[in-house]
């Protein structure tokens, strides 16, 4: 076998907190050779993505190494100056970051951000490097590359701004590309044609990926090899087919249980925790058992109907211009009943998210109505509007933006008690939020705790218990999981059907992740360019999709091996 193109050896680092040092990569050791994808997988905090920082010398200040090496091209980059890992940076190993919004310059046009890089390793005109950007823009296969070259990160969609960052890291033709977490949160769509794309530019550029992300099924589609890290140590590596279809080690196992099944409904989704304490659930809800509840949901007055409600956004150019306008939400009508998971999903723009505000009624519908408990809620008045924010409720996708950095987590769960007035004092208010955070999974210790303090999926509890507070009868799931590890997303998926079973919960829950929504939903509507396309029974639409945009929905659902 010829000498890997990169090698880390025995690489061990930590930081010190509060004069104790805590060791967060233990001898990660693994090679990466020429023309290879090499995925990386692991929850967050695992070490993945530090164990890239280290081969770019971008790890924080505060970080120590106390043993190893990483070796490029026979030399050990770890003794390297902040000059010389700058020659080595987006020329010889380049990075995709996992967030492209906050990884883009915002106050910069996208073509510029790209020629920068150009003019920064090459001798190159602006002229030139103008048309090698527009040249790298076709190549990842981003419209109109002339008007994107000319607009701002922000007037783009995410799958366009992670295109622009794919185009910015091949820009030097770097012999590693390290894609960090390049899908996460992106439709399951445009997913694939960024997994197609990558495995495209590396086949005609020959060089080597090193493609990171928590899920070992999407990993197992793009890699030859991959390595699987476990609280800062690796536990398996194994040729891809091997590892995906016979993982050794129960880590791994758990690592592919925990997603959604397609072909069954477990009552309970196994996490990590279950497979390394052996307590698997394996109690399958059956098509009687499901029948049988649906009897019991359908047999009363539907909670909330939506009777050809549009949304349709103008926009206000400047004098002289022409005023344009955007149905985002056109002609949609649909009925959910109480203790109902209705399931929405569709691509990013397709108008879910904006269909949940309308009746959430944080946007004004353009026509339709809206009837909830059988009165049309988009007449009422202020007052009445107040009151009706404590029966609908909406747990966010990004958790950590919703909750104020300022206020500790039990200060936040007790803010909307006393906005509705709820129970007597502060003290019966912070006796019910202590119980909310015994019940979603967190304890009394986290109380005083800042939002920084907790990890992604802890977060989302925090948002949970949030909404939970008020005690809701309709509650907006909008993409809560899409952004969560797989195994912190199974607890939270099986922490909200226990709640709706305690509490008697109805959920509309928004996802562009056909698997999670066809877990959760009793049924399902399918949204494209603001219709519904296609609606009726989850099981049903996903055995018998009628329409091809479903099916396109179902086929971009990575499978693994």
């Amino acid at each position: 076998m010829s000498s890997p193109l990169l090698h880390i050896k025995n690489l061990t680092l930590g930081f010190s907190i509060d004069n104790n040092f805590k060791e967060t990569l233990k001898n990660i050791d693994f090679q990466l050779f020429k023309n290879e994808i090499l995925g990386i997988v692991g929850e967050s905090g695992s070490g993945k993505s530090l164990t890239s920082l280290a081969v770019l010398g971008l790890l924080p200040a505060s970080a120590k190494i106390t043993n190893g090496e990483i070796i490029f091209q026979e030399n050990n980059l770890l003794p390297f100056s902040a000059k010389e890992f700058r020659k080595i940076r987006g020329g010889e190993i380049s990075m995709i970051f996992q967030e492209p919004m906050s990884s883009l310059n915002p106050s910069m046009k996208c073509g510029p951000q790209v020629s920068e890089i150009l003019l920064e390793h090459h001798q190159l005109t602006k002229k030139e490097a103008k048309a090698e950007t527009l040249c790298l823009f076709k190549k990842v296969k981003l419209p109109r590359p002339e008007s994107i070259y000319e607009v701002y990160p922000h007037q783009i969609s995410g799958g366009q701004k992670q295109r622009v960052m794919i185009a910015m890291a091949i820009a030097c033709k770097p012999k590693i590309l390290i894609a960090d977490e390049p899908t996460t949160a992106l439709d399951v769509t445009v997913q694939k044609e960024i997994l197609l794309l990558l495995k495209s530019l590396q086949q005609e550029t020959e060089m080597s990926i090193i493609f990171i992300s928590h899920d070992l099924a999407l990993v197992s589609e793009i890699s030859d090899r991959v390595v699987v890290i476990y609280q800062g140590e690796i536990v398996e590596q194994n040729s891809a087919a091997e590892l995906f279809l016979q993982p050794k080690e129960t880590y791994t196992q758990a690592l592919l249980a925990s997603k959604p099944s397609t072909t069954e409904r477990l009552k309970k989704l196994p996490t990590v925790k279950n497979f390394l304490e052996n307590t698997i659930s394996k109690e399958v809800e059956t098509k009687t058992e499901r029948e049988k509840r649906h009897q019991k949901i359908y047999g009363k007055e539907p909670l909330l109907e939506v009777i050809n409600v549009e949304k349709e956004f103008v926009s206000n150019p400047g004098l002289f211009q022409q005023k344009t306008s955007v149905k985002a939400v056109n002609d949609v009508s649909f009925k959910i009943y109480e203790g109902e998971t209705l399931g929405l999903v569709g691509e990013s723009g397709c108008g879910k998210s904006t269909l949940g505000n309308v009746i959430l009624q944080l946007d004004k519908a353009t026509a339709g109505k809206v009837f909830y408990h059988g009165r049309d809620i988009t007449k009422i008045s202020t007052s009445e509007l107040r009151k009706l924010r404590k029966e609908i409720q909406l747990i966010f996708q990004d958790p950590f933006s919703s909750l104020n950095p300022r206020i500790p987590v039990g200060k936040a769960i007790m803010e909307p008690m006393e906005v509705h007035n709820l129970h007597k004092n502060n003290k019966e208010r912070k006796k019910k939020t202590l119980e909310l955070l015994k019940r979603v999974g967190l304890d009394e210790t986290h109380f005083n705790r800042y939002p920084h303090e907790f990890s992604g999926g802890q977060r989302q509890r925090i948002g949970i218990a949030r909404t939970i507070a008020v005690e809701p009868q309709l509650i907006v799931c909008d993409e809560s999981v899409s952004a969560l590890d797989i195994s912190v997303q199974a607890q939270v998926l099986n922490l909200l059907n226990e709640l709706k079973e305690n509490f008697g919960f109805t959920y509309i829950f928004i996802s562009h992740d056909l698997a999670v929504v066809k877990y959760m939903a009793d049924q399902l509507l399918v949204m494209n360019q603001g219709k519904i396309v296609e609606q009726g029974d989850a099981d049903e639409i996903y055995a018998h999709p009628e329409k091809e945009y479903t099916q396109k929905l179902i086929d971009a659902i990575p499978k693994g091996i």
